[in-house]
């Protein structure tokens, strides 16, 4: 796989389609989901564990979807969706690196909210710090993340953990039970 240390808006929407990494690769979130417009660097050392970062942002502004329904009167990003935004680049490393399947985020240990992000910031700036990697017998990753607005930490999240797997099928409303995840 040709790896490249960032990518564009197009680039992630390609992503999204199944084009940048191959149909078999985890794909990410098409708009209005995608809570990334660049990453800026991506890297298989460095980080504060030494295993990988990925550095990305999010441009800002009053137009921004979800502004517009949280809250009418008092526009606030929602917490969930930059949490979100972590887990979409934490699974995205997690492809990159070469592993396949259908991404899911699995869960994270603690989440913290010190700020918020309003219509009038610029951009906000995701930091990942890789902690972990396993290939089998599935592919899954933990990792660390903040979200920055105005080189002020605002959201902390610890033990990202985003998992890809082979053997999901969307059954388009068959039995709920049969789901194999």
């Amino acid at each position: 796989m040709n790896q490249k240390n960032s990518y564009t808006r197009e680039e992630l929407l390609r992503c999204a389609r199944g084009e940048l990494f191959g149909i078999k690769h985890s794909k990410l979130p098409t708009d209005p989901m995608l809570m990334a417009d660049r990453i800026i660097s991506i890297t298989m050392d460095g980080g504060k564990y030494d295993k990988g970062s990925v550095i990305a942002e999010l441009d800002i502004n009053e137009k921004n979807w979800f502004f517009h329904s949280h809250f009418i009167g008092d526009p606030v990003m929602p917490g969930c969706l930059g949490l979100d935004g972590m887990w979409q680049l934490i699974g995205f490393y997690l492809t990159w690196t070469g592993c396949t399947g259908k991404g899911r985020a699995l869960g994270v240990g603690s989440v913290k909210f010190k700020g918020q992000v309003r219509p009038y910031h610029d951009v906000i700036i995701y930091k990942i710090d890789v902690k972990k990697i396993i290939t089998k017998p599935v592919p899954m990753i933990w990792g660390d993340g903040a979200l920055h607005v105005n080189d002020n930490k605002i959201y902390t999240a610890k033990g990202l953990q985003v998992g890809l797997f082979d053997n999901l099928i969307y059954d388009f409303g068959g039995d709920p039970t049969s789901d194999t995840f």
